[in-house]
């Protein structure tokens, strides 16, 4: 319980941040077309973890896709980006040797087949809505590491505050 408040309270801070840092732009940087866009991700950002939010709120989220989850935040929170970007993926897109979730490639059935738990399917494969808010909280750890920049060995897709001016 006390996990899904501390990520549902993360991520709305985290929206709340990126969205100040919208707002603080210039007029000038805001009716560009880059400046647009960025406003427009946002916003679909947070349509796309509505869903999630409700289902945090409701204690209806997968155990397996809210594990992982947690597993991101803390590794956000520690700006240890790399790893929360490695379990992102292992939540995305799995690490079973079929991630779409082929078991029967023969007229045999897989041996081990039963041990195939929820932390090896690729849970961006479910449903759209699942897939929406997993891209989601995607978006919400490239700002993450934006707004909290940590040294370039924990930092993933590192940019020097040079090439921040294309974000």
């Amino acid at each position: 319980v006390l996990f899904r408040s501390i990520v549902l309270r993360f991520f709305k801070y985290i929206l709340k941040k990126w969205g100040e840092k919208l707002n603080d732009r210039s007029e000038e940087e805001k009716r560009i077309i880059k400046g647009k866009m960025a406003s427009a991700t946002h916003s679909q950002t947070v349509a796309y973890l509505k869903p999630l939010f409700r289902k945090l709120k409701n204690k209806d989220v997968d155990e397996g896709l809210l594990g992982s989850i947690v597993e991101i935040v803390q590794f956000m929170m520690d700006k240890n980006y790399i790893r929360a970007n490695d379990a992102y993926l292992e939540m995305a897109i799995g690490n079973a040797p079929w991630p779409i979730g082929v078991t029967m490639v023969g007229i045999h059935a897989r041996t081990g087949r039963e041990k195939i738990s929820s932390r090896y399917v690729a849970h961006v494969l479910n449903d759209e809505t699942q897939r929406k808010y997993i891209q989601a909280v995607k978006r919400l750890m490239t700002q993450c590491q934006i707004l909290f920049p940590t040294d370039p060995s924990r930092s993933y897709n590192f940019l020097r505050p040079s090439d921040n001016s294309s974000l």
